[in-house]
This record gives structure tokens, C-alpha cells and sequence, in this order.
């Protein structure tokens, strides 16, 4: 598998200089990046492309290819996939649509193409796929991406690693990123998943120390035993949203890449019992994973809140109950501290600081709620109008790691300075409050979810090889 995230030989099936090419944007995008593999390109006039040197067939490549990403018509697909074969080329990413998800004709050639692959021992993420994207070799096969559009997100290596079904959500990801304390390390578009699919991806993540938190997109599920199995061995955060709630939403599925979107009921099931955070929203998918890479888990319900306004303290309440967490109520030891910092609204939860500004005032407050016994986790909502909350924010931070408690915070500021401060300090700030909120439920359920895998495996061992045990619930 991880050829495909750090090949050394590439050949490019269908780049050529032809006006609006989509496979010379791969070579395009490797030049740019100066990806140091061998890139190659094939195409009928055996030429150059984007500096890449060109070949008639894969044939003609002298030495050894690892990868081989195909983009050209469907109908000559099956006869580069046979050729790839006779070369020796064991891993091929084929972004080409028009297979399985285009009807009778494109299933047959899909098949045609799984025989090749059997017969030479080979591995196939795809068809209709986007491909791999790897900043920490900056190594891109994403087709149509743009030199210098996503530069920020080479430029810092990340630490959360995609498998998505649809390149559009790859590019929202890519997108959203630009602008957070957080970036992709690793993203997989499998697409039909002929052969490849999502549990081979996070088995492979699972075990990659660039990786700390897992996201999906997914169409369908076509194996939900080895989603299940392979889910319960990662003890690393795994995000999933998935399409088809609803009868229309399987069929918009079914037509994109080629797999009904199955039962909802089942999938929810499935993701309880083998540990998958299930999203609510497709921005949950960028917004959410800062909170696993920054801050500790939380270990409990009980939620403080800390504001320099009243009214996001009973706003940031309702949405902790609603949440399924608890507003923790302070002990009377913990508010006589409170009460000793300064002129204060309100000592009890929530912490209601009024206009008071000064620094120490911050941090004192954190400490003393990080260190009492009865708070699990803090939601902050300081206004941010004086710099000093930055700074009192950023020790904020470093105060989480210490107490082994985690904050989701939330500044009550126009989107653009919350992007703005987030962007230039680093700070792991949420975009909204329902959206810190969310944050926190997840970490709690993700705790609990390795505490269900923890018990679930020393059962396992008690009856001997995990592989032959069953899957907590049949799917």
C-alpha cells in the first residue's frame, strides 16, 4: 500500500500537450511541486510533457514503474491496465469515469479490468477516482489541480490524513484548510473501489505515525464486516460523514460511483458498535479534527464555561445540555478561588468575567477551572478586542497539555478576525459555538470509544485470535 503515497517511478497514462489535457496537470502539478520521483509520461506521440520525459506505452518505460495513474478513455482502459501487467507495474490509480457507475457497457470493462489485476497480482484504487496527495513528499496526482493554489498546505506538513469517494469534498477540504492551525498529512479518492476500499486505506493510516486523526467521505459501504473489524483496531480518531440518508440522496450516490448508499440505519448501528464518530454536516469534516490534534480527550461530561459576555454564557449552556454534556456545577472551594481574582459577574457556571481585561485574570481563571476536580473540560468564549486574550489564549493552550483536559474555544467575532487570528497565531479556534461545542461531544465520544475497543480486545485475547473472533454487531 505504500506505493501509492511514496512511489519512485511514476508513469502518467494520457498526459500529452493537447490544449486542456487533464492528465498533463498531473505531470504539471509533480514538476511544480518537485517531487523527486521519476515522473513519466505516456501518450500516442511518445512526447515531453510538462518536462516529464514521454513514451508511446508503458512498455517503452526503461526500468522498474511503481505507480501508474491512468486517465484516458474508458474503452482503452482494460488494454493499458493488461500492458501495465506485462510490465510489472503493481499499483495503478485509474481516475478515468465511465465504468460501473455508467451502466451495463462500463460494468463489463470494469470487470474485464478486475481480471487483469487478479491475473498479475496487482492493486487498483478506482476507477473514477482523484487519486493520492502525500505533503509530507509532496507527491500530488490529483488531476486539474492548480500550480500554487494549495502551496500553504505543502508548506506545513499535516497531521490528518482523507479517504474521500468525491474530489469535489477533497478540494473543500483543501480549501478549508488554508485558513486553519490544522492540514491534510495524507488524502485517498478510491472512488469505485474495485479493489481498493476505505478499510484498506485506514488499516494503512492506522499504522502511519504522520497520521493522528483518520476522515471519510463515503458513497457506500460494500463491506461492512471489514469496515467494522478493521475500525475496531484503530485507536485513532475516525470521522466519518456519509451520503444517503435518505432514499434520493442513495440514488445521487448510485450514479456518482457506483454503489447504493445501503441502510442508514444499519451504517449508524455499525459506526456505534465499531467506534466511528459519525458526522452531522460535511464541515465537520475540516472543522472538527483540531480538536483530536491539539487538545487531550475529554474524560468526562462535565463542561465549564468561561465568557466575558453574559449572554454567550446562557447561549453556550443550552447547547452543552443539548449536546449530552453537563454543566458542571463549581464547588463552593473552586468559586471562593474564582472570587478572589477579580471583579467577576459571576462565579458560578458559567464564569462570567465582564470587561475585566487583564492577563493574569485569564490565566488565573483557566487554572483554577483546568485544576478543580469537578471540570472535565472548558468551552472559553472571550471576546477578542485587546490582544492580551490572544496571549492569554495561547497559554491557554499549553495549560490543556498540562491538566490532560481539552478546550474548545469559541471567540464571539466576525468570522474574518476569527480566521484571521486563527491563521496567524495558530490557536485552535472554532468558527462557532455550536461548532466548539460539537468539538467537545466528539472528544468525549471518542474517549469512550476507545474504552469500548480497550475491553472489546482483552475480551478477544481471552478467546484467543482476534481475526477469527466476530465483529461486535453483523453488517
Amino acid at each position: 500500500m505504500d506505493k501509492f503515497f511514496n512511489p519512485e517511478s511514476i508513469a502518467v497514462v494520457g498526459a500529452s500537450n493537447t490544449p486542456f489535457n487533464l492528465a498533463a496537470t498531473i505531470c504539471g502539478i509533480t514538476t511544480y511541486m518537485k517531487y523527486s520521483g521519476n515522473v513519466y509520461a505516456v501518450n500516442r506521440k511518445g512526447e515531453a510533457v510538462h518536462g516529464c520525459p514521454g513514451y508511446t506505452t508503458v512498455m517503452d518505460i526503461p526500468g522498474n514503474v511503481d505507480l501508474a495513474v491512468i486517465l484516458i478513455s474508458a474503452k482503452q482502459v482494460p488494454t493499458v491496465v493488461r500492458q501495465c501487467g506485462e510490465k510489472g507495474i503493481k499499483h495503478l490509480i485509474i481516475e478515468s469515469a465511465g465504468f460501473s457507475e455508467g451502466g451495463p457497457d462500463g460494468q463489463s470493462m470494469q470487470e474485464e479490468i478486475n481480471g487483469y489485476i487478479s491475473r498479475y497480482g496487482m492493486r487498483l484504487m478506482g476507477p473514477n477516482c482523484l487519486g493520492i496527495l502525500n505533503t509530507h513528499n509532496r507527491f500530488c496526482c490529483f488531476y486539474g489541480i492548480i500550480p500554487g493554489k494549495y502551496d500553504t498546505g505543502f508548506a506545513t506538513t499535516g497531521s490528518i490524513s482523507y479517504i474521500i469517494q468525491s474530489g469535489g469534498i477533497g478540494a473543500l477540504i483543501l480549501d478549508s484548510f488554508q485558513k486553519d492551525m490544522v492540514t491534510v498529512s495524507k488524502m485517498a479518492s478510491i472512488g469505485n473501489k474495485s479493489d481498493i476500499d476505505e478499510s484498506d486505506i485506514i488499516d494503512y493510516y492506522n499504522g502511519d505515525a504522520s497520521t493522528e486523526v483518520i476522515g471519510m467521505y463515503l458513497e457506500n459501504v460494500q463491506n461492512g464486516r471489514k469496515l467494522m473489524n478493521t475500525a475496531m483496531k484503530v485507536k485513532k480518531p475516525l470521522l466519518a460523514f456519509k451520503v444517503g440518508r435518505t432514499s434520493e440522496g442513495s440514488q445521487a450516490a448510485a450514479s456518482h460511483t457506483a454503489g447504493m448508499a445501503n441502510n442508514d440505519a444499519v451504517f449508524e448501528c455499525a459506526c456505534r458498535q465499531s467506534g466511528i464518530i459519525r458526522l452531522k454536516s460535511i464541515s465537520e469534516l475540516h472543522s472538527l479534527p483540531k480538536i483530536f490534534a491539539s487538545m487531550p480527550l475529554l474524560r468526562g461530561r462535565r463542561i465549564a464555561v468561561m465568557t466575558n459576555s453574559g449572554a454567550f454564557g446562557g447561549i453556550a449552556a443550552d447547547l452543552i445540555v443539548e449536546s449530552g454534556m453537563e454543566m458542571t456545577r463549581l464547588s463552593p472551594e473552586t468559586q471562593a478561588k474564582l472570587d478572589k481574582t477579580g471583579q467577576l459577574f459571576n462565579v458560578k457556571n458559567p464564569v462570567d468575567l465582564g470587561p475585566a481585561m487583564a492577563k493574569q485574570t485569564f490565566l488565573d481563571i483557566f487554572d483554577i477551572l483546568l485544576s478543580a476536580e469537578e471540570v472535565d473540560g472548558l468551552l472559553p468564549v472571550p471576546n477578542v478586542w485587546q490582544d492580551v486574550v490572544i496571549e492569554a489564549i495561547l497559554d491557554l493552550v499549553e495549560m490543556c497539555r498540562k491538566y490532560g483536559k481539552p478546550a474548545a474555544i469559541y471567540v464571539p467575532n466576525a468570522i474574518d478576525r476569527i480566521l484571521q487570528i486563527r491563521e496567524k497565531y495558530r490557536i485552535p479556534l472554532f468558527e462557532s459555538l455550536e461548532e466548539a461545542t460539537r468539538a467537545l461531544a466528539v472528544s468525549y465520544q471518542q474517549f469512550r470509544f476507545l474504552k469500548k475497543k480497550e475491553r472489546f480486545h482483552e475480551r478477544n485475547i481471552r478467546k484467543g485470535d482476534f481475526e477469527k473472533t466476530e465483529s461486535p454487531v453483523g453488517v
